[in-house]
């Protein structure tokens, strides 16, 4: 658990003691009580417990069902305000280029009048990067809890656009070995990365909609009209991470298609190698099938040149046979 009380007037920062668990909560609702009108507060939980995140919510007056949705996270990307509190979830995410996986996460962001809450499921934690941007820029502060709201989507929304970049590399990679001329089947690891690009598109594409309606819904009643146009940039650059995904996911059914229709191929290469092969062997078969009925009234049966003749007429019927097929592209 972490506490920071920001001064919107100088850009400072107060961290409180929250180390220890029992302790944790207490120190932070007895600084809460006690803000200054300049000042605003940034709770930070990860995986909290029921009873540390109780005793948050009910100071901060959140409505239970947002408290049970904090709880147990897994929550689809959604904006809802209780009253003064705005209540964002959405998902965090990092591709593992090693792993070919994308690890998600969830972040809950309820920010009221004169404090934020964060609850953080899962490893992923860009509040960290979000506190150091705002560290950084003590201007943005001077626009209260919005520019913790601002901060923690930007930072979320750039780990979209680096995933989406590594996992274009991750399918360029593919591209060049489903055309490469060994011949090895790609299809499952096209279908994993597909799949993880799937988990992708669910991560984004529902956040789209709650970022584009920031700028033109609650900030309109919120007094500091200012952070709009930041938030307008942050939905801006989520729309091309979606589009980004969109292109990703077609472009991995046309990959997928183009493997399948490699290993088509081949099987028609292996069967017209088979089919050549057993035509070849058919004719010295057919040949020495005549000449083994052994009847007595047969031709050349007795002629001493007859065993080398058939010989040599096998040979010769193989290797036309051989060369028409090569010239073809059958061999």
């Amino acid at each position: 658990m972490e506490c920071v009380i920001y001064d919107q007037t100088s850009g400072l920062s107060e961290h409180v003691e929250c180390e220890l668990p029992e302790d944790g909560c207490r120190s932070a609702l007895k600084r809460l009580r006690t803000l200054g009108t300049a000042e605003f507060a940034w709770v930070r939980l990860a995986d909290p417990s029921e009873a540390e995140l109780v005793l948050l919510t009910t100071e901060l007056d959140l409505h239970p069902l947002a408290v049970e949705d904090a709880l147990h996270g897994r929550q689809r990307p959604k904006s809802e305000r209780f009253g003064d509190v705005l209540a964002v979830a959405l998902k965090t995410l990092r591709y593992v280029e090693e792993e070919t996986a994308v690890e998600t996460g969830d972040v809950m962001i309820f920010a009221g009048p004169r404090s934020v809450l964060t609850v953080r499921h899962g490893p992923i934690d860009p509040c960290a990067e979000a506190a150091r941007r705002l560290h950084a820029d003590p201007d943005m502060l001077r626009l209260g809890p919005w520019a913790v709201v601002h901060a923690v989507l930007d930072v979320a929304v750039d780990a979209y656009s680096d995933a989406a970049r590594r996992v274009r590399a991750t399918l360029d990679r593919l591209e060049d070995q489903v055309f490469s001329t060994t011949r090895v089947d790609h299809t499952e690891g096209i279908y994993s990365l597909k799949r993880e690009v799937r988990e992708f598109r669910d991560a984004v594409q529902p956040l789209v909609p709650v970022a584009q309606g920031l700028p033109g819904g609650p900030v309109r009643e919120h007094p500091e009209p200012k952070i709009a146009p930041y938030l307008r940039d942050v939905a801006d650059h989520l729309h091309r991470t979606d589009l980004e995904v969109r292109t990703l996911d077609a472009l991995l059914d046309s990959v997928l298609g183009a493997q399948q229709a490699r290993v088509g191929t081949w099987q028609n290469d292996d069967m017209r190698r088979i089919s050549a092969w057993a035509a070849i062997f058919a004719v010295p078969t057919m040949v020495a099938g005549v000449y083994g009925m052994n009847f007595e009234h047969m031709p050349e049966l007795r002629w001493s040149y007859g065993y080398p003749l058939a010989v040599a007429l096998m040979v010769l019927a193989a290797g036309a046979l051989h060369r028409a097929f090569r010239r073809n592209g059958w061999l």
